[in-house]
């Protein structure tokens, strides 16, 4: 009989040394898991305002932007729609458009150039944006040799490489298309949010056995809902307030990250607002001197 999966408290196993890929399991982890008992349990993680505070896409946009990818008015709409992001939450028409219009203006740009852009953005601001509590979670399931993977409708690129830094197995995440090495425009598949994220969950755990009855899920919105309920053991993180009321009713458990809960509620109306505004005034402020 297979021992019950541990609860996030109770991971302390070694750690798991595997080696990142975006979208599928390398060879060496491939043979390591062949060779081992047992069921193989997974973490599935959200990313934006789960591990994030805030859009990653945003992020990466503005640096972009600096590059000339894209126009005055599409920084000022991708950080009017940040401001919301981080004050109201997720809004599915919202996401649309923004990855709509930045896979156009993406087209004809090098796959290399967002890379190494993003590998910036990371060292620059993301990194200093990822939640403590959060993080602290994910090293518990690698140490526990959980495989640890990111669930997110941010681009291939930018999940992947957030992935490779917190020594996550994986990403699953939005994939723009590319031809020889430029964007084409379009969309590989489904946009990774919603339904989408459990249909990724549920292919990626049939073609390497996991045991989705003994996985965990984290998710801070009720667009994370289809994700959580793919999993034995789901659990809200940062939960706004949609989530937190449906994850009251069907009995998940909630963890909050942002702090003890008048300064989380704060930082709704205070903090997020200042953060966001601030992102936004400094973009402005460079058009303005640009101009």
């Amino acid at each position: 009989m297979h021992e019950p999966a541990p609860t996030p408290s109770a991971l302390t196993e070694k750690p798991n040394t595997t080696t990142v890929h975006s979208v599928a399991l390398t060879p060496e982890l491939l043979s390591a898991q062949a060779s081992t008992q047992g069921p193989t349990v997974a973490a599935f993680f959200d990313v934006d305002n789960t591990i994030i505070r805030g859009a990653s896409a945003f992020h990466l946009a503005k640096a972009l932007y600096r590059r000339g990818f894209f126009r005055t008015r599409d920084i000022i709409v991708f950080g009017i729609k940040q401001l919301r992001y981080v004050m109201f939450g997720e809004n599915k028409n919202d996401i649309d458009q923004i990855r709509s219009r930045a896979l156009s203006l993406m087209k004809g740009h090098s796959v290399a150039e967002v890379i190494a852009v993003g590998e910036e953005v990371y060292d620059q601001v993301l990194a200093n944006r990822i939640y403590p509590g959060t993080k602290k979670l994910l090293d518990q399931h690698i140490a526990a040799g959980h495989q640890v993977w990111l669930v997110t409708a941010t681009p291939t690129e930018v999940g992947s490489l957030i992935a490779r830094r917190l020594g996550a197995t994986g990403a699953l995440a939005t994939n723009a298309e590319s031809h020889e090495g430029y964007y084409t425009g379009r969309l590989v598949g489904d946009m990774m949010h919603g339904n989408a994220k459990s249909a990724a969950v549920r292919a990626l755990s049939a073609e390497y056995a996991i045991d989705l009855n003994q996985s965990f899920a984290y998710g801070d919105s009720t667009n994370d809902i289809p994700l959580l309920n793919t999993v034995g053991n789901p659990c809200a993180i940062n939960p706004d307030a949609r989530l937190r009321k449906h994850a009251q009713e069907v009995g998940w458990p909630t963890r909050d990250f942002r702090g003890k809960r008048k300064a989380a509620k704060r930082s709704l109306t205070t903090a997020s607002w200042t953060g966001g505004a601030w992102d936004l005034a400094l973009v402005i402020k460079r058009l303005l001197k640009r101009r």
